[in-house]
């Protein structure tokens, strides 16, 4: 068992995967600081010189100045303001890694993608070019499979509506 898990362990994409997640964990802080520190200030001052993290509507009866007065008297409260920042730092987030993995994809080599034209295979009665899953023939109409008996009686031919 500690064989299996020494192989798991040292595999390409564990190793890749555990530093990504500890590179999107630094990440994340960064980003919530840009939010918190950077972004929300200048639109709080804009705003009427308002502090997002304070936002929050009591549900209890008691008056209280702070949402930290509020907590600390255990008061239930819905934080409206740090949800918008929270909303905020997933939006960076999701948009700096969507570019990233744009930009990631650009720069891996394209996969050898086979064109239909090449899997293509000929009719054995008119020998066009069709697809490997036909059934009929869309050039000579011969049936390629399922009524198979019937196009080998007739001689290579397509049957007659008569038959």
């Amino acid at each position: 068992m500690r064989k299996e898990f020494k192989e798991f362990a040292s595999r390409g994409n564990v190793v890749d995967m555990a530093i990504g997640v500890i590179l999107g964990s630094a990440f994340g802080k960064i980003v919530t600081s840009l939010v918190e520190d950077v972004i929300m200030p200048p639109i709080g001052l804009v705003l009427g010189k308002v502090d997002f993290t304070h936002l929050y509507i009591n549900l209890s009866q008691e008056r209280f100045s702070t949402l930290e007065e509020a907590k600390e008297a255990g008061a239930p409260t819905i934080n409206y303001g740090t949800f918008i920042n929270t909303v905020i730092d997933f939006l960076i987030v999701a948009t700096v890694t969507f570019f990233l993995v744009r930009q990631v994809e650009q720069w891996r080599p394209k996969k050898n993608v086979v064109s239909s034209v090449s899997r293509r295979k000929p009719c054995p009665f008119c020998h066009s070019p069709i697809s490997p899953r036909a059934i009929r023939c869309p050039h000579c109409t011969s049936a390629l499979k399922g009524d198979l008996k019937v196009v080998i009686r007739s001689g290579g031919r397509k049957p007659s509506k008569e038959a």
